[in-house]
């Protein structure tokens, strides 16, 4: 990833609340057939793993061998910069249109799980964390399908860990602009929807 240094994001939570909040990864992983991509969502373990599970059918974790590298992105909000947002561009024109966002790349070694503990674990992190997320005291809860059933749909999957071992992150967030073209477009963006994308470039304005 190109990662000049004003737009490397260092801060561990920045990152992790990136992950959380957009825990749907793209799973990349070179197998014999070439490249594949698989979009998987993803919770983190502690500071150095991450979890999550495929469907049984899906080939990836017989293309695998153990311990292979894979690359996990995951990619928050985005938006469109024109230079129509920066008020400076009345003053001079010196402006191109340009696109603010974040990502978070996990490198890491896969390794899948069959046992039914740990597909136990997977599924019941992820969905306790989108359940509380989601529904908060009425969070659906694995127990509340028959048994019969939830035991069908757990033979259907698969669970895997990355172990983390390099983490990047980029957050473009207008730093190389004055704050007051900084402002301008995070005003835009908070305007047309992109609420996440437009805190994150207001906090980058008070840190100055």
């Amino acid at each position: 990833m190109y990662l000049p240094d004003h737009f490397c994001e260092e801060d561990a939570a920045e990152i992790a609340a990136l992950i959380a909040a957009f825990p749907l990864a793209a799973v990349v992983a070179t197998t014999a057939d070439g490249l594949v991509a698989n979009h998987i969502p993803l919770i983190a373990d502690g500071e150095t793993a991450l979890i999550g599970h495929i469907a049984l059918a899906n080939d990836l974790h017989r293309s695998l061998a153990d311990g292979a590298e894979v690359l996990a992105i995951f990619r928050g909000e985005d938006g469109y910069i024109s230079p129509n947002l920066y008020p400076t561009k009345a003053v001079h024109h010196r402006h191109v249109p340009t696109w603010n966002y974040q990502v978070v790349h996990a490198h890491g070694a896969i390794r899948f799980r069959y046992e039914r503990k740990a597909i136990m674990a997977a599924v019941g992190k992820l969905t306790r964390q989108m359940e509380d997320r989601v529904s908060g005291p009425n969070a659906w809860r694995m127990a509340d399908a028959p048994r019969d059933y939830l035991e069908t749909m757990l033979d259907a999957v698969v669970a895997f860990e990355i172990a983390v071992d390099r983490w990047q992150a980029k957050s473009k967030l207008s730093q190389n602009r004055k704050p007051e073209d900084a402002r301008g477009a995070a005003t835009a963006l908070e305007a047309a929807g992109h609420d996440v994308m437009a805190c994150a470039m207001a906090a980058v304005i008070r840190k100055g």
